[in-house]
């Protein structure tokens, strides 16, 4: 079984700029990203730490996918 990779919040961010996001607010570390997609606005929030805890990006990657398909999102995400 695959395994989550060990990610910065930067690492996450530039995956998530990939799919159309857009940083659009930072309120200390956490940044706020944002997309519309079909006139709906998806938003996320990355805490820009220089390595996540693996329940943080478990937690920002079952957001993420209600959003994107779960498919397109583990080439980043999972090691192989």
């Amino acid at each position: 079984m695959p395994k989550l990779k060990v990610l910065s919040g930067f690492e996450v961010l530039n995956i998530f700029m990939k799919f159309g996001f857009e940083s659009i607010s930072q309120k200390g570390s956490h940044i706020k990203i944002r997309r519309l997609h079909n006139e709906a606005k998806q938003t996320l929030i990355i805490p820009n730490h220089k390595q996540l805890d693996t329940g943080t990006l478990r937690g920002i990657l079952k957001q993420a996918s209600k959003f994107i398909p779960l498919e397109d999102l583990k080439k980043y995400f999972y090691t192989e």
